[in-house]
């Protein structure tokens, strides 16, 4: 007997095909998501150094030993608390040690949110579906996008912290406005380039609608409140101590920051390896032009706006007048404002040349859009499918972490020798202090305060940064000293008490930053 068919039976294939035809222009975002995924399980973890440092705050964290990286100092030497208590609730959840993989899963996410977040900005900002898919898909396949998510760095999370932040503001959500900035606050202090003109911003348009937000503004403190508190109660301050740290130990040129901080800029598609190295000047004179156009495209046609085109560039010239020691990571931030800014400026020019040629649309679509897929064939340049060390799968050509294999396996070869009482001084503290278990010597002061006494060293005693200050060691008497030759070659190697009371145990071959060897000392007897 055949079954009877209703007509409930007769609509579904109806309803089931309209579903799929409202989802289908989400497809494109759902594939660029896909491939940013993908391209970060692809080459699998290549952990960076500092991240080592956030993975034992959060293994401490597990075990029950507090928030600390040496047992029993409570020192704030990580600058990412809301990553750090993730990573620690994701390995306390899953069971898992594995703290490279976690970082990696929690980071590939990350981006692939951030990918789906550029593609709204872009549509809603310029118009234009398309601008915004194109710069979510140089954000998936980016070599300092990748680089930093395989890194185990927080890089990623903050990044799609300030995409939502400025997406929530744009689209006029003032609770997940204040939510998202909040959380993106306590991944990186530096989200505030962002946050603080967006506040300040929100402030000034909402006194003059004479309408506070106050349930935004009371969400935006709740969230903050509990790790203030408790970073006062608990380390005595919210402040990382990493940050005063690393601004007494290196030593920099006056525009040592700014140099570098130009060369990114006029470098965002890694067109280096291609035009030569006169191209940053070039570059950064053409970026700034197309951002600016694009810029003021997106703030006439939301007024708001001006937050997104502003923020790369504040974020350069803070950073070039603070004059940190830049460290990678600290490139990537800008980059999807960036990307997005370029391709806008591309697309308005392309929009006005073809109507002031009267050509057709399709001649405006292809005047942007070559330029955007030859920088997407520039990123992918910038990958190899074969490293020359770690993993042999393809990966980003900066994604370099032939130093932390080296410690990484120093460390392991350690913890078979030393007890968690057994100090080790280093100035790459990272993988070493993962793997080891003892406690540590941060000969920098990022996460052992008693070593900024001992800075800043004389200028003469600098090759490179990470200079070993001889008197810390003396003073302090760790049992073993591990570091890179020339992080000692004018301070602590000539200094006779120092060979009076340490001997050489091992010496791994190796020239990086121009050294001879990686050197472990081991305190002699008395």
């Amino acid at each position: 007997m055949l079954p009877v068919l209703t007509r409930a039976d007769y609509n579904a294939p109806m309803l089931l095909t309209g579903r799929l035809r409202r989802l289908a222009p989400e497809w494109p975002v759902l594939a660029v998501a896909a491939l940013a995924i993908g391209a970060r399980l692809l080459p699998t973890p290549r952990t960076i150094d500092d991240a080592f440092i956030t993975f034992r705050y959060a293994r401490n964290l597990v075990a029950g030993a507090g928030f600390v990286y040496n047992l029993g100092e409570r020192v704030l030497g990580t600058t990412t608390p809301l990553y750090t208590l993730l990573l620690a609730a994701l390995a306390g959840l899953s069971g898992s040690e594995n703290y490279p993989w976690l970082a990696l899963l929690v980071n590939s996410l990350a981006d692939a949110l951030t990918c789906g977040l550029l593609a709204a900005l872009g549509r809603r900002l310029t118009g234009r579906r398309a601008v915004g898919l194109a710069a979510a898909l140089l954000w998936a396949v980016a070599p300092m996008s990748v680089t930093f998510a395989i890194g185990g760095m927080e890089t990623s999370v903050c990044i799609l912290g300030l995409t939502a932040t400025a997406w929530a503001y744009l689209t006029g959500r003032p609770r997940w406005t204040a939510a998202a900035a909040a959380l993106t606050l306590l991944t990186r202090p530096d989200a505030a380039l962002l946050i603080a003109p967006l506040l300040l911003d929100w402030v000034a348009r909402s006194l003059r609608a004479r309408a506070i937000p106050w349930a935004a503004v009371g969400l935006f403190a709740g969230v903050l409140a509990p790790w203030v508190i408790f970073a006062v109660l608990y380390f005595g301050s919210p402040w990382p101590h990493s940050l005063a740290a690393k601004a007494l130990a290196y030593r920099l040129q006056p525009t040592e920051a700014a140099v570098r901080l130009l060369q990114h800029y006029g470098t965002p598609f890694f067109e280096d390896a291609l035009c030569g190295p006169r191209w940053p000047l070039v570059g950064v004179t053409l970026y700034l032009a197309l951002s600016i156009i694009g810029g003021l495209a997106m703030i006439r046609r939301e007024p708001r706006a001006w937050l997104v085109a502003l923020y790369p560039w504040l974020y350069g010239v803070v950073f070039a007048a603070a004059n940190p020691l830049i460290f990678r990571w600290y490139l990537a931030p800008p980059l999807p404002f960036y990307y997005l800014t370029i391709l806008a400026g591309l697309n308005a020019l392309a929009h006005d040349l073809a109507r002031a040629l009267r050509l057709p649309a399709g001649a405006a679509r292809a005047g942007w859009g070559l330029p955007a897929l030859a920088a997407c064939a520039l990123l992918l340049n910038g990958w190899t499918l074969r490293p020359d060390h770690g993993p042999q799968s393809p990966a980003p050509k900066m994604a370099w972490h032939q130093l932390e294999l080296y410690y990484t396996r120093l460390g392991q070869e350690l913890a078979r020798r030393v007890t968690p009482r057994t100090v080790i001084a280093a100035g790459d503290v990272g993988a070493l202090g993962y793997y080891s278990n003892a406690r540590i010597l941060d000969t920098v002061g990022l996460m052992s305060p008693e070593a900024t006494a001992y800075y800043p060293l004389p200028a003469d005693q600098y090759v490179i940064n990470y200079a070993m200050p001889a008197q810390l060691i003396l003073a302090a008497r760790p049992d073993f000293v591990v570091l890179l030759e020339v992080y000692g070659r004018r301070s602590l190697l000539p200094d006779p008490d120092f060979q009076a009371a340490y001997a050489l145990e091992q010496t791994a071959p190796t020239d990086i930053y121009g050294s001879r060897g990686l050197l472990v000392y081991h305190r002699r007897s008395p």
